[in-house]
C-alpha cells in the first residue's frame, strides 16, 4: 500500500502526514452530494475532506478488508489540484473521496482483477469511466478488492476476506465487494463498481446500499476482454439516492440533474418467482417486496402481479457469457492458468470449450432483450426481490472448488443475471432490516433508457421509507460508531 506523502512526518494515530492540520471528523459519513457543495462553496477543502476519509480508512479497513491498494500520496496530490483549480465552483463531485474496483484501468496504477496469476504494468491512463470521476472533482483513495476474475458473488482471495460492514462474520457479497464494503463503512460514501451478473446489485444488497447497473450503451463499459459479451455495465454504489444520481450522470457523460417526476403514476410490475428451479425466498425478501409494494400503492402507482419468464435459452445463454468471459479475460490479461485459483481454472477451462462450441449467440440475447421489450409494453417498472437469504459467510471460498461457489452463487442470486443478458437497467434499494439485523432490499428493473424513471422512483421510496446508511458499528456519524438506537 502506499503510505508515503511528501516530506512531512507521518502522524502515528492516523498514518498521514502531520502538516499541523487537526482531520475533522465530522466529514465522515456526509453524502458525496453535501460534500462536494461545500468544496464547491469553498466552505470546506478537498485537502480535508479526503484526510478525514483516509483516517477512517485507516481505522477500520484491517477489519473488513476493502482495498488492495490505499493511495495516500496520491490522493492527497489530487485533492490539493482540486483546492487549486480555477473550475472547482463547476466540479458536481469536487473533493468526493471514492474507491475503483480492481478490475478498471487507474493511470499510475496496476488493475490486477483480483489475480495472482500474472504481473500486469501499471496503467498509462485512465478508464473512461475514471476519468470522468476524476473530471468531475472525485479523488481516488483506492483500488478496492475483488474476486478472481470478477466471477464470484463472494470476495476473498489468498490472504484476505472481504468482510460484510452490517456482520463481519458475513461476505460483503461480489464481484464489487471491496468497494460496497467501504461505502457501508463510511470509508468512500460513492465507489465504482461493475455488474455482469450482478457484481454491484448483490454487495449493495449485502451491505444496505443502493446502485444502478445502467442499460446497454448508457455508460462506457470495456471491462475485461469483451465485457463479458456485452452484459457488464459501469457504476457506482451509494448510500443515498441524490448521490446515486449524481455519480450515474457523472459516469453517462450527462448534466447533473434531479430526475424528473413521471407525467403519471407508474404501473408497477411484482413478481417474486425464482428463475432458479428450487429456489425460494426467505421470509424476510417477501416481506420487503410485499411493503414496498404497498407502499407504492399507497404513493398513487398501480401494483400488478406480473412474471417475466427467463427462458432455458435466455439462463444458458446468460451462464455460456459468464464462462466465456473467464476465458476471454484469462487469455487477454495473459495469466498463467496454472497459478490461477483452482474454481477459476476450471471456470476458464470450460468457457473456452463453451467459445469453441459457439455457443455465445448474439440472437439468444436479442431474442430475450424482445421479449422483456413485450413484458415492458404493459408495466412501467418491474419489482423482484434481489437475493434469497442471508449473504454468503466470509470465508476462502477461492479454496472450495468450482461447483461450491456456482451452487452457492445460484442458490442465494437467482433474480440478477437476467438483466444483464437483456441490456436493461437494474436498480437496488434497501427496504429496511429484516435478516438477522443485516438489510433487506429490493429489485427495480425497467425498459431500455429508463434510468432516470428508477432513479426518480428510488428517490420517492426513500423519502417515504428512509434506510439507515451505514452499519451500525462502523456508523461514523455516532460516537465511538456505536448505535444510539
Amino acid at each position: 500500500m502506499d503510505a508515503s506523502a511528501g516530506s512531512a512526518r507521518p502522524d502515528p494515530s492516523t498514518g498521514l502526514p502531520d502538516d499541523g492540520t487537526p482531520v475533522d471528523r465530522s466529514l465522515v459519513g456526509v453524502p458525496a452530494t453535501e460534500l462536494a457543495a461545500r468544496v464547491r462553496s469553498g466552505g470546506l477543502s478537498a485537502v480535508a475532506v479526503v484526510r478525514a476519509h483516509l483516517a477512517h480508512l485507516a481505522d477500520v479497513d484491517a477489519r473488513i478488508g476493502a482495498f488492495r491498494v490505499v493511495r495516500t500520496a496520491a490522493a492527497l496530490a489530487e485533492a490539493a489540484a482540486v483546492d487549486a483549480s480555477p473550475h472547482r465552483a463547476e466540479l458536481p463531485l469536487a473533493g468526493v473521496p471514492v474507491a475503483v474496483k480492481d478490475n478498471v484501468a487507474v493511470a499510475g496504477e496496476v488493475a490486477t482483477d483480483g489475480s495472482r496469476a500474472h504481473r500486469p504494468a501499471p496503467a498509462s491512463a485512465d478508464h473512461p469511466v475514471v476519468a470522468r470521476l476524476r473530471a468531475a472533482g472525485a479523488v481516488v483513495v483506492g483500488i478496492s478488492r475483488v474476486p478472481e476474475l470478477c466471477l464470484y458473488s463472494a470476495t476473498d482471495g489468498p490472504g484476505t476476506v472481504t468482510r460484510n460492514p452490517w456482520d463481519t462474520a458475513r461476505s460483503s457479497a461480489g464481484s464489487s465487494g471491496g468497494s460496497a464494503a467501504a461505502v457501508a463503512a463510511g470509508v468512500v460514501p460513492l465507489a465504482h463498481g461493475n455488474d455482469g451478473m450482478g457484481s454491484l446489485r448483490l454487495p449493495a444488497a449485502a451491505c444496505g446500499l443502493v446502485t444502478l447497473k445502467p442499460g446497454s450503451g448508457v455508460v462506457p463499459a470495456g471491462i475485461g476482454a469483451d465485457s463479458w459479451s456485452g452484459m457488464a455495465e459501469n457504476g457506482v454504489l451509494a448510500t443515498t439516492v441524490a448521490d446515486l444520481a449524481t455519480g450515474f450522470a457523472v459516469l453517462a457523460g450527462t448534466p447533473v440533474v434531479a430526475p424528473v417526476a413521471p407525467a403519471r403514476p407508474l404501473r408497477v410490475a411484482v413478481s417474486t418467482r425464482s428463475p432458479v428451479p428450487g429456489t425460494r425466498l426467505d421470509a424476510a425478501g417477501r416481506s420487503a417486496v410485499d411493503a414496498v409494494a404497498a407502499e407504492l400503492e399507497a404513493a398513487g402507482h398501480t401494483v400488478v402481479r406480473a412474471e417475466p419468464v427467463v427462458t432455458p435459452a435466455a439462463a444458458l445463454g446468460t451462464v455460456a457469457r459468464w464462462l466465456a468471459g473467464a476465458d476471454a479475460d484469462a487469455e487477454a490479461l495473459d495469466l498463467d492458468r496454472a497459478a490461477m485459483e483452482p474454481r477459476s481454472r476450471t471456470h476458464a477451462r470450460l468457457g473456452r470449450w463453451v467459445r469453441r462450441a459457439g455457443l455465445v449467440r448474439p440472437r439468444t440475447a436479442a431474442a430475450f432483450r424482445e421479449r422483456m421489450t413485450g413484458f415492458f409494453a404493459d408495466v412501467d417498472v418491474l419489482l423482484t426481490p434481489v437475493v434469497a437469504g442471508l449473504p454468503l459467510a466470509a470465508r476462502p471460498w477461492h479454496e472450495r472448488g468450482f461447483l461450491a461457489n456456482v451452487t452457492a452463487n445460484a442458490r442465494w442470486a437467482p433474480w440478477v443475471s437476467a438483466w444483464n443478458l437483456a441490456g436493461l437497467p437494474a436498480l437496488v434499494l434497501p427496504a429496511g432490516p429484516g435478516r438477522e439485523g443485516l438489510p433487506t432490499s429490493v429489485q427495480l428493473v425497467g425498459p431500455a433508457g429508463s434510468e432516470t424513471r428508477l432513479l426518480w422512483l428510488a428517490g420517492e421510496l426513500e423519502r417515504r421509507q428512509p434506510w439507515r446508511r451505514h452499519a451500525p458499528v462502523f456508523d461514523p456519524t455516532e460516537p465511538a460508531g456505536v448505535p444510539t438506537g
